[in-house]
Order: structure tokens, then sequence, then C-alpha cells
């Protein structure tokens, strides 16, 4: 997927020509295997620099889902699919990444990881979906928490 596939998306229902306080919406679909989160890491870059996001906060945002990723995958049905979404606000990126659990269980709050995440992130939350999928959400707005 392209940057102008990627910013062409808008949520369901809204014009991608719309007004820019509607929020653009990607998704990214991939084989749940460490080997590809790179892509994640280059998409998340990619969006949050169009929100002008500093350095330090894209940053933050990369390693803020390749930590996301790493408690999910540990989880995920061999073979199955890691989605990625992305809802661009004008000064927000909010970020779902799920997978589908043979035994799905919310990621521990109490942990290392847990607290890393949302020191890099700002806002984090996790939810269990239909059909065993488990999913974590990280929300950053632009000049809040962390680095930047």
């Amino acid at each position: 997927m392209t940057e102008d596939t990627a910013a062409a998306m808008a949520v369901p229902g809204h014009s991608a020509a719309g007004s820019r306080e509607l929020a653009d919406y990607v998704q990214v679909r991939m084989p749940a295997e460490g080997a590809y989160l790179s892509v994640l890491r280059t998409a998340a870059a990619g969006l949050a620099a169009r929100l002008d996001f500093t350095l330090d906060e894209i940053e933050d945002l990369r390693i803020a889902i390749d930590e996301a990723c790493a408690m999910l995958l540990s989880q995920a049905i061999p073979g199955t699919d890691l989605e990625c979404v992305f809802e661009l606000g004008t000064d927000q990126v909010t970020i779902t990444v799920s997978v589908i659990a043979a035994h799905p269980r919310m990621p521990a709050r109490d942990t290392f990881a847990w607290t890393v995440l949302s020191a890099l992130a700002g806002t984090v939350d996790s939810r269990l979906g239909p059909d065993d999928r488990v999913a974590i959400v990280l929300a950053k707005r632009r000049g809040a928490s962390g680095s930047g």
C-alpha cells in the first residue's frame, strides 16, 4: 500500500475528498509474524509525519507499535493475520492492532511492558472482540506525553 493509497482511504461512509476534520482511516492486514512488523513501523511513521508529529513522537509510536504487536503475537494462532487500523485526526492518531487467539486473554496491565507502552503511546487500552479477536488500542496526540 502506498502513502497515496492510504491517504485516499477515508472513514467508512465519508468521502475521501471531504474536510480534513474527518478522520483518515487506513487498514493493514498481514501475516501474524514478527518478520512483518517493520511494515507497521514504517506505516505508523509515515502517517504520524502527515500529522506533523515530532521525530521523537514518531519514534515513540514506532516502538509502541512494536511492543503492542509483541504482546499480541504471543497469542496469535499460527497462519492467521495481524490487523492494524490507523485513524488519523487533526492532531491525534489512534491505532488498533488485533489478532485472533486460540485462548484469547487481555494483556496484563500490571507489567513493565504495559507501563512502557502507556508512556510511549499516551493512552492505551485493550479489548476482546468477536471471533476470539484480541486488540490493543493506542492513542497518541501530537505534543502530548512521551518524549515529544
